[in-house]
């Protein structure tokens, strides 16, 4: 199918007009293939690169649907996703098209006053859109009912499933009727997946618009090898080269908020998220990013995925991800919407493997771009100090002290230090070098200790 707008998908009038007039001209790949489908009735797998528009792709068919439907009488629609921040995200998109159409929606998240969403929950919303935990709450204080969902849609499955939302995902689907819609998006499919679809999903059709895992072309992908030490003066290095936002990913939350002060210290605007904060203190940092208010905003993988910011330039793997599923949404952050973006990862030499696992996953071997001089240089004296005029003397300066039993002990003259050339007097023979160098040219790369040392 070949389209050049939203004309020829099956879109309602009315819808048609709203969409044009928030300048969505052109349907993104996975709007193309799924919004005729959906508009059907039928359920969906989509399967799509993070950043290609797949809240449009389940959201335009489900308000379109619903209104065919008079809800709240017959029928809501229900969305899951993993993070507090794509739930916001997700109710901004579907607000904008629904709005003028009257629609109401519910938000279940954590972090927020469950007054709040009870009171949205009582003026029978048309959409409710949630976390997998704060629903089950819901559920289980019999503030929420599902008995007249019509329409159920799992966004980023995978995400949840890695979250350890499985049985909440379960429960979920057990308890919504069982003749309904379902739609599921992801930008991977792992088997625990598939086994889901087998079982709630009824014949779904399979939208794929790329191999799951792969990532979007215009991403310009490179990968510093660097030791841990040497990261922060990396960082500070392409900070000052690259002058546009900036997304830098950690893999803790300690982490996060280190880098974050580091960053501040360098002279650059810079918040972060992490699950330590709080809901209106990530809102705050979000929207502040969004505005220009921060040029760097430091993150762990609750940012990873469905965060929609354009024009981030540049996305930094401070630390890699555990999971090679993560660096695939870490990276769409940037390169939205048909813009060029760039993500740079550091890794240990220890990491190698984990950057194989990335690069099976993605099919794609990850450019290797070396060290800037300066940086090269200072990381290998401090790895390899004999390299650069041997160790450091310790202090030989005579020194008065006292003995375990409260003895004074005056100075003493410190023996002379041997030099590591002197003849052996026992064997009659030079003492070896305390290291020597196997090869690797000047880095100083491959030393090693020699088992027979003067020191």
């Amino acid at each position: 199918m070949t389209a050049t707008n939203f004309d020829k998908l099956g879109i309602a009038p009315k819808l048609l007009e709203i969409i044009g007039k928030l300048n969505f001209l052109v349907p993104t790949p996975i709007q193309l293939q799924s919004i005729p489908i959906a508009i059907e009735g039928k359920d969906i797998m989509g399967i799509a690169q993070t950043g290609t528009g797949k809240t449009l792709a389940f959201g335009i068919p489900m308000i379109q649907r619903l209104a065919k439907q008079n809800p709240p009488a017959g029928g809501k629609g229900l969305v899951i996703l993993p993070t507090r921040e794509l739930a916001l995200q997700v109710d901004e998109a579907l607000f904008k098209i629904g709005k003028p159409l009257g629609l109401r929606t519910a938000i279940l998240i954590g972090g927020e006053s469950q007054y709040k969403q009870i009171r949205q929950l009582k003026s029978n919303p048309h959409i409710i859109i949630a976390t997998p935990g704060r629903l089950i709450d819901h559920l289980e204080q019999g503030t929420a009912k599902l008995d007249t969902v019509s329409v159920l849609v799992l966004d980023e499955a995978d995400r949840m499933l890695d979250m350890g939302f499985a049985p909440q995902i379960k429960r979920i689907l057990q308890t919504v009727p069982a003749k309904r819609q379902t739609m599921l998006f992801s930008a991977t499919m792992p088997e625990e997946i598939v086994n889901i679809a087998k079982s709630y999903m009824q014949l779904p059709v399979r939208v794929e618009v790329a191999p799951a895992g792969s990532t979007i072309a215009a991403i310009t992908q490179e990968l510093f090898f660097v030791h841990k030490e040497g990261k922060l003066a990396l960082l500070k290095n392409i900070l000052n080269e690259y002058k546009g936002s900036v997304l830098v990913f950690t893999r803790t939350k300690f982490g996060a908020k280190k880098l974050a002060n580091s960053v501040r210290n360098m002279g650059h605007t810079a918040s972060e998220i992490h699950s330590n904060r709080s809901l209106n203190q990530r809102i705050e940092a979000l929207a502040g990013f969004k505005l220009g208010k921060y040029r760097v905003l430091v993150a762990t993988d609750i940012a990873a995925r469905g965060i929609d910011v354009i024009g981030i330039e540049l996305v930094i793997n401070y630390d890699l991800p555990e999971q090679p599923n993560d660096y695939v949404h870490r990276i769409g952050r940037t390169g939205r919407a048909n813009h060029e973006g760039r993500a740079i990862s550091f890794a240990t030499i220890e990491q190698r493997f984990d950057v194989r696992a990335i690069e099976r996953l993605i099919k794609k071997q990850l450019p290797v771009s070396p060290l800037p001089q300066s940086l090269a240089k200072q990381e290998v004296k401090e790895k390899y100090p004999s390299s650069f005029g041997g160790f450091k003397t310790p202090n030989r300066e005579p020194q008065e002290s006292f003995g375990k039993r409260g003895r004074f002990r005056p100075a003493r003259a410190p023996k002379p230090l041997r030099s590591p050339y002197a003849k052996s007097k026992k064997h009659g023979r030079n003492v070896s070098r305390p290291w020597t160098n196997t090869g690797g040219g000047e880095n100083g790369y491959f030393l090693k200790r020699n088992k027979k040392s003067s020191f």
